[in-house]
């Protein structure tokens, strides 16, 4: 099986194993997962269950050699738990808003804006500040690689993450 397959087949089945898909007209948030628990834990152990699915994705897709395995994961761990971070930042705006969408305020749907730009800027310089860390340890060609991958993976993950989200009734 190629490569680009078992990712297409990884990223279908994280997809449809984690929520369910919302068509846009469709403005009821739907639970990220069903157990005892509370909220912020199902969300807690889903955000752990993505970054392992994630760094086994990658594993997969990225041919290292022993040398660059030994230089690239460490960077790469550093490099997530950076961005784990940022997006500590992103699901606590996002947390407010959800509590708050059925009465939100102007000045609180402002706030939300402006959170949610301020994240994805620093998601944006957290990954241009880590291209050349990446390209000492590894070639050009494995470093696009791996920001190509990591990428369409915060895609999904987004896309996720968006059907739980509600949006505002005009």
């Amino acid at each position: 099986m190629n490569k680009r397959m078992l990712v297409a087949i990884t990223v279908t089945g994280f997809v449809m194993a984690t929520g369910n898909v919302v068509s846009a007209q469709d403005s009821t948030p739907q639970p990220i997962a069903a157990s005892s628990q509370s909220a912020p834990d199902d969300l807690k152990l889903l955000r752990q269950d993505v970054r392992s699915l994630k760094k086994q994705i990658i594993a997969a897709n990225i041919e290292l050699t022993d040398t660059e395995a030994q230089q690239f994961w460490p960077v790469y761990d550093q490099y997530t738990a950076e961005m784990t971070k940022i997006m500590d930042k992103k699901f606590e705006v996002i947390e407010e808003y959800v509590t708050n969408y059925t009465t939100i305020t102007n000045e609180q749907a402002d706030a939300y804006i402006k959170g949610r730009a301020t994240v994805e800027e620093s998601v944006l310089r957290l990954r241009l500040k880590y291209i050349p860390l990446f390209r000492k340890v590894v070639s050009g060609r494995t470093a696009a690689l791996f920001f190509q991958m990591d990428w369409r993976l915060s895609l999904v993950i987004d896309l996720q993450l968006s059907a739980q989200v509600p949006m505002i009734e005009p």
